[in-house]
């Protein structure tokens, strides 16, 4: 019986309840549905959340990477939205 127990706690991990499930979107699809983001300052603030050498120094990246709002899978890039929107509200001092 424990076996069955630990499988269902494992199915119920995996396969959350659609309201539960984290959104990601494409780029394009993430500007659709929130117009104050234009494709390309996505794509700027996503080439950003890696840090990357200046000819000075390692320039740290900007958190989205670390706040788990990006996702890459192979060349594709997926945003979180709500994890999306808690960065830029930490960026803002928003939470505590």
């Amino acid at each position: 019986m424990q076996t069955n127990t630990a499988v269902n706690a494992a199915i119920n991990t995996v396969y959350q309840p659609i309201e539960q499930r984290p959104v990601y979107m494409t780029v394009e699809q993430f500007s659709e549905r929130n117009p104050a983001f234009t494709p390309s300052s996505l794509r700027n603030l996503i080439f950003k959340a890696n840090k990357r050498q200046s000819s000075r120094d390692v320039i740290a990246g900007n958190g989205l990477l670390e706040a788990g709002a990006i996702i890459r899978i192979g060349r594709k890039v997926l945003i979180n939205e709500s994890k999306f929107y808690a960065w830029i509200e930490a960026q803002n001092g928003l939470v505590a």
